[in-house]
Formats: structure tokens, sequence, C-alpha cells
């Protein structure tokens, strides 16, 4: 007895053990994304994000001002400033003139740069670059440092993101196509689902294998013969080919299979003894399935919603095909990848960008995983 005891510890701290590693797999990089995107872009490509909450430090290079900026102090010919201009004040602790020696100086001594000439930098980033003979030329001495920074949170990558970047919009046009794509299938897979678990006609156990086959159906097969078929069907009403009606009815029909299989499982699982009792009383089975299957059925409708919303909200094959890229149209994710194409170093953009496309999924997802294992444990309890 203590044996078995034992072993059932040990399987349950390994299912535990295991869990626990999965989700600290899965949030860790969504922890990052983030933390950087509320990082300033220069300490973004400075250090990484686990380094957010510690002073940042980068080798930079910039050019002192020309010869016209000098002026005449105890004899000597002086060129005075601050390294950082107006821009963001930063810690020096070294600098040179060279870029094989970067940090040759340390800040606040002076470099001798031959013929009597000398520059300061001081960890204020102010400098001052002397010599006894009068500069000359359109460019100014070139010098490199190494600068610190604290750490520094903004939300202004959010604010240029949804106002500037254009992901505001396709943010609602990605809701505008997500939320009909997952209540239509929805819907019509719970009549379906219904009539296959609780009613008899014939042909009803062919319906349900053609059912289960359509689910190995790759979509990348059906997605040029449906668009055919629905550009075909808009011709002959007038309906223009780009629409919000397109991709809805694509991604009902894309949905639909597993929907009805994974919906009949469940309603099929259901007590015969509630069935046969609501018919005694008389009830039609449209209010069978309005009064008692759908009120049963809310941890798989649930579970259902979870998959097919996380799926149309990530899509971007089916988008770009049935929708387009046009402004008042683009999806969440075309709008990103347009993005990962013309501002791939703009890293600041680009995880602002895709934290705002994982929040909405990760919002359905808390909000429903209480029903989602219940849910997938559909059929498991024989019935129908």
């Amino acid at each position: 007895m203590a044996a078995t005891r034992g072993k059932s510890f040990v399987g349950r701290f390994g299912v535990h053990l295991a869990v626990l590693i999965f989700v600290v797999i899965w949030t860790i990089p969504t922890l990052g994304i983030l933390v950087s995107s509320l990082r300033d872009k220069d300490q973004i490509i400075a250090s990484g994000w686990w380094n957010s909450f510690a002073s940042s430090s980068q080798t930079e290079a910039g050019r002192l001002p020309a010869a016209s900026a000098q002026t005449q102090k105890d004899g000597k010919y002086v060129i005075e400033g601050n390294v950082f201009g107006d821009g963001a004040k930063r810690a020096i602790s070294a600098f040179g003139t060279k870029a094989a020696a970067p940090t040759q100086y340390k800040a606040g001594t002076a470099a001798d740069l031959g013929d009597g000439v000398s520059l300061q930098v001081n960890a204020d980033g102010t400098f001052v670059l002397s010599s006894p003979k009068a500069f000359e030329g359109d460019r100014g001495q070139r010098v490199y440092y190494a600068s610190s920074a604290p750490p520094k949170f903004t939300t202004e990558n959010y604010e240029n993101v949804l106002l500037s970047q254009g992901i505001g919009r396709s943010f609602m046009n990605s809701l505008t196509v997500t939320i009909p794509a997952t209540v239509i299938p929805i819907l019509i897979a719970a009549f379906a689902a219904y009539a296959l678990a609780w009613m008899r006609f014939p042909g009803r156990a062919l319906l349900i294998a053609v059912i289960i086959g359509l689910l190995v159906v790759p979509l990348q097969m059906s997605l040029i013969p449906l668009l055919k078929l629905y550009n075909g069907v808009g011709t002959f009403f007038g309906v223009p080919s780009k629409t919000y009606l397109g991709i809805w009815l694509a991604h009902t029909g894309f949905g639909l299979p597993f929907a009805i299989y994974l919906l009949r499982s469940y309603i099929a699982g259901l007590p015969r003894e509630i069935m046969e009792s609501a018919r005694i009383d008389g009830a039609s089975d449209f209010e069978i399935f309005v009064k008692i299957v759908l009120p049963l059925s809310f941890p798989v409708l649930a579970s259902f919603a979870i998959f097919q919303f996380l799926w149309v909200w990530n899509d971007l094959l089916v988008a770009m095909v049935f929708l387009g890229t046009a402004p008042d149209q683009i999806v969440l994710t075309a709008q990103l990848n347009a993005l990962l194409g013309s501002r791939g170093g703009n890293w600041e953009i680009l995880t602002t960008s895709a934290f705002i496309t994982i929040i909405v999924p990760l919002i359905v997802f808390f909000s429903l995983q209480r029903y989602f294992v219940r849910g997938l444990l559909a059929g498991s309890v024989k019935g129908g």
C-alpha cells in the first residue's frame, strides 16, 4: 500500500514538474516581448531584456563641431560643447579618437592628439578640444566613447505603434474578422452536432464519416478552389471579391469539421435520461437543444471558441487571400508582417506590435481556460 502511494506521489510530482517546465518555457518569451516593448530604443539595441533593470553600456561614435565653432582662450584655440548635443544625457566612462581603441582614455583626462592638440571628455559628456594653432577644415574631430544609461521604460512605443504605424486600425480589422468567424461556426456546428448525436435519419453515419475525413484535408489544398467558387458566386450576385463576408465564410468552412466533431463527441456523452425525460414532458428537439443541450455544452463551446479564436486571430494566409492588404481591411498579422519587412531594425516597433498581437488571445484564453480541459475531454463518457 505504501509502495503504491509512493509511486502515485512520484507520478504526480513528475506531471507537475513537466507542466511547470512547459509554463516557464512559454512564459519567458512572452515576458521578454513585454519588457522589450516598454524599453527605450537605444537600450534595446545595447542590451538584452534580461538586463533591462540594470544600467546599459554601449560604445558610441560622434563628431565634434567643425573649425567654425572655435574660440580663443588664454592664447589657445578651443572648441567646447557636449558630445550628446541636445539628446539624452548619459554617463561616459572612457573615450578615444580611434575606432580600434574607443576607450583608450578615461573620462575626465586630457588626451594628447599630437602637435599640442589635446582633447578632454568628461563623464557628463562635456568636452574641450584645444590647440595652439587655429583649427581648419569643415569636419570636426572624430570621437568614440563608452557610455552607460540608467534603466528607462516608456509607453512611447505603444503610442507610436497604435497611432502612427497603422496597428490600431489593423487591430480593429482583426477583431472584425475574428469575432464573427468564431461565432458563426459555433452556431452552425452546435445544431449539426446535436442532430448527429441525438437524431436518427438516413445517411447519418456516412455524414459523420465525411466530416471526420474533412479534418485531414489541408487548408492550402482547398484554399484556391474555395476562392474561385466564392469569386464565381460573388460575380453572379454582384458581390466584390475582397470583403469581410468572404473571409467569414472561409474561416467558417475551415473550422466547421473540427467544430462539429468536437461538439458532437461531447453532446453524445450527455445523459440519455435527460433527453428522454424532456421528450416525455413534450419538449421538441429545438427546445431540448436550446434549454438543455446548450447550457450543458458550454465547456466544449468555450474550448472550441478558444481554438477558433486563436486560429483566426493568428491567421495570415487566409486573410491575405480573401481580404488583401488595403489599409481599411488589412489584419494585424499582415500589418506586423509588413512592419517586419520594412522596419526590420526597429526592434521597439516589432516587440510592441508583437505584444499587442498576443495580448487579446491571452485574455481570451485565461478568461475561458477553466472550461478548456473539460471541453477537451469531450466524448470520454460513452453516450448517444
